[in-house]
């Protein structure tokens, strides 16, 4: 936006522009915080449930930022006598900025990659960012910034000359995701899975369903559709001949890493589940004409899945961001396929999974059952929902309610050599364990 004038800002979001200050040029970026703004930046003062944003306009302008873009109310925080920053009034700041976002996407005209699903999608980001940024010049949502706020201030976070945005998308109930694609107007949808997801909200796998398709339903003609191969919750959902439909995974049209192609995480080679999401990857960054090669070192965001060798020959496995029932599993399936030499034991340390409705504990107990199935030596539960792996586990179990009281028992239960598991749901807040043991 940087060569934009103070109008073309307000007209490209839909606002006035009622003060243009000394501003003959276009912001860097937009923010939310008024403690991350600076000089080039765009404020956008935002209403809160408990506080408004357009409350601190005026001090963010005289700390020298660009400007603000403020509701109705706050249309006064301007002085004609001083100058400085641009004041720009919208009816709805976060619809003002999804449409300055939407326009920034189409000025930059870049190749815009939208990446949902139940699980793994941050990863499938991570990992089709790193394949692209071979090539080309890439933007990927950083942190959690997936929703209706985050996923326009990525885009508007884009520098001239960017190629490829590749957007993670997330919801919570139907429409979301439908309204993050008319912001993004993506070329590819990845729908990387489908599971138990906000049960509790949706009511059924099949909603689930239907809530991550309105990607693929907001696909620009011509666009490309990624989804898993024999995905029986997805195949109603294809029904549009003017997008190219490609598949991954076993039986699909990408069922494999090419030779010469070496990804590694952290350092270490890809787990199951991970080469599964580097599948989704592969096949769109083959959509927009990048095929990745040799040595790829993908840096994983935080909180999914990093491993950190703590002393004592200990491992960290820190994938506490969230969980749910099918992210549960591969993890556990992960935690069983950790190498170790010598041998030695497995722990893992289970939160919560929530919002999974009236059949919530019946999935904690399968949880349970299957830690016993692929090898757990040691079960941590962390919570009331959790405790219910217990008894389905059947192995050594301590059972805990909060993550501080997991904090206070794991370092006299660990061994040497252990490689140990975190996760739960992110209401838990297992990350002070991991941050714990690794401390």
């Amino acid at each position: 936006m940087r060569d934009w004038t103070p109008d073309q800002v307000a007209e490209a979001a839909g606002a006035r522009l009622v003060e243009p200050g000394d501003r003959t040029s276009g912001p860097t970026r937009a923010v939310i915080d008024s403690r991350q703004a600076g000089s080039g930046d765009l404020f956008v003062g935002l209403p809160g449930e408990r506080v408004d944003g357009g409350r601190f306009a005026d001090a963010v302008l005289g700390a020298g930022a660009w400007g603000v873009l403020v509701g109705e109310g706050w249309g006064g925080v301007e002085d004609p006598t001083d100058g400085g920053g641009a004041v720009l009034v919208a009816q709805d700041p976060l619809a003002a900025l999804q449409r300055l976002a939407t326009a920034w996407r189409r000025e930059l005209g870049a190749q815009v990659i939208g990446v949902t699903g139940s699980t793994g999608k941050t990863s499938t980001k991570d990992l089709l960012a790193a394949m692209v940024d071979q090539q080309r010049r890439v933007i990927a949502t950083p942190l959690n910034l997936n929703t209706e706020i985050g996923l326009p201030l990525t885009v508007l976070s884009a520098p001239a000359g960017t190629e490829v945005l590749v957007l993670e998308m997330a919801m919570r109930g139907a429409g979301q995701i439908a309204e993050l694609a008319a912001i993004a107007e993506p070329d590819v949808g990845i729908v990387v899975n489908v599971g138990p997801v906000h049960l509790e909200l949706l009511g059924s796998v099949e909603a689930i369903a239907a809530a991550k398709a309105e990607l693929l339903d907001g696909l620009k003609p011509g666009g490309t559709a990624i989804v898993p191969a024999g995905e029986p919750l997805l195949e109603g959902h294809r029904t549009r001949d003017d997008v190219s439909w490609v598949t991954f995974g076993p039986g699909g049209d990408v069922d494999a890493l090419p030779e010469g192609l070496e990804i590694t995480a952290g350092g270490d080679r890809l787990s199951a589940h991970m080469r599964a999401n580097a599948l989704a990857a592969l096949a769109a960054a083959r959509a927009i004409g990048v095929e990745p090669t040799g040595r790829l070192e993908v840096a994983l965001s935080e909180l999914r899945g990093q491993r950190v060798d703590v002393g004592r020959g200990i491992v960290v496995i820190d994938d506490c961001y969230n969980a749910n029932p099918m992210s549960m599993r591969a993890a556990l399936d992960d935690l069983a396929a950790s190498e170790v030499d010598p041998p030695a034991r497995r722990v893992a340390v289970l939160g919560d999974m929530l919002e999974l409705g009236p059949g919530e504990r019946r999935f904690h107990e399968e949880i349970g059952a299957h830690a016993r199935v692929v090898g757990v030596d040691l079960l941590v539960t962390v919570g009331p929902l959790a405790e219910a792996m217990g008894p389905a586990f059947g192995g050594e179990v301590r059972a805990v309610a909060t993550a501080a009281d997991a904090v206070a028992l794991l370092p006299g239960l660990l061994q040497d050599g252990d490689t140990v598991l975190v996760k739960g749901s992110r209401g838990v807040g297992l990350e002070v364990v991991a941050q714990g043991l690794t401390a």
